[in-house]
């Protein structure tokens, strides 16, 4: 059973930094993409950021040039940097691991991040 892990959430300002990071407890070469989703109280979830096995990367809108995604293939570890912080990017983040050939997505159990104004 795949495991994620995520840690790095927290409570900042606005204007701010936080880092989120998730392990993964097999190779994330094996995903087809890893991501962040992110859900918001009474919000539906959505894609924050998504990073596919070769590398490539997309974004919302709303968080361009703000966050950035990366991978550490060594470590099994995505991470999520996010600066410029604003109150309305308050949510639980949640990492997601998928596999297309198998059209299955596996879901860490999230971490709260709060942006306060």
């Amino acid at each position: 059973q795949v495991q994620l892990v995520e840690s790095g959430g927290g409570l900042v300002q606005a204007g701010g930094s936080l880092r989120v990071s998730c392990a993964a407890s097999e190779s994330i070469f094996s995903f087809t993409t890893m991501g962040w989703y992110r859900q918001a109280p009474g919000k539906q979830r959505e894609l924050v950021a998504r990073i596919t096995s070769g590398g490539s990367t997309n974004y919302a809108d709303s968080v361009k040039g703000r966050f950035t995604i990366s991978r550490d293939n060594a470590k099994n570890l995505v991470s999520l940097q996010m600066n410029s912080l604003k109150p309305e990017d308050t949510a639980v983040y949640y990492c997601a691991a998928e596999r297309r050939m198998s059209a299955t997505t596996y879901w860490g159990q999230g971490t709260q991040v709060t942006v306060s104004s």
